[in-house]
């Protein structure tokens, strides 16, 4: 398991540029039919609000398989959610499909990094990505279900 430090105001600020910024861009895409390479939007229902909740998250998918970085752990909003009810829908391209989410805290981060994308230069890229935005990083496995 990869031992990284909790960085709270790194987190902090990358939630709330994620939240206003970044994560509406992305919906709006896949609102539009448009899924950007290796994205998928994860559904999830409010652990306190009971609404429903769609986050853009980096997959890879192995088969039945979706593996998936929480770059800030349980302190990721649908992370809490889906602790409090593993029950998610992902969508994958234009199709929505349900599946059972859960952390794997013992699966390293690094090694399943190099697993979401074919090519060196897609490698390199998403390392750097993961690296400059992660604060305590978890491996997520969604078994999709139908």
């Amino acid at each position: 398991m990869s031992t990284v430090r909790d960085r709270p105001t790194k987190r902090r600020i990358e939630i709330l540029v994620g939240r206003y910024t970044v994560n509406p861009l992305m919906r709006l895409m896949f609102r539009l039919g448009v899924t950007p390479p290796g994205m998928a939007l994860i559904e999830t229902l409010g652990n306190r609000s009971g609404v429903l909740r769609h986050t853009p998250v980096v997959c890879s998918r192995e088969g039945e398989t979706l593996w998936l970085i929480a770059q800030h752990g349980a302190h990721a909003g649908w992370v809490r959610n889906f602790q409090a009810r593993p029950e998610v829908r992902v969508r994958l391209g234009r199709q929505w499909k349900t599946g059972t989410a859960e952390l794997m805290p013992d699966d390293d981060v690094k090694p399943r990094i190099e697993t979401f994308s074919p090519s060196p230069i897609g490698r390199f890229i998403t390392r750097a990505t993961f690296r400059a935005l992660e604060s305590q990083p978890v491996v997520v496995r969604v078994s999709i279900g139908g």
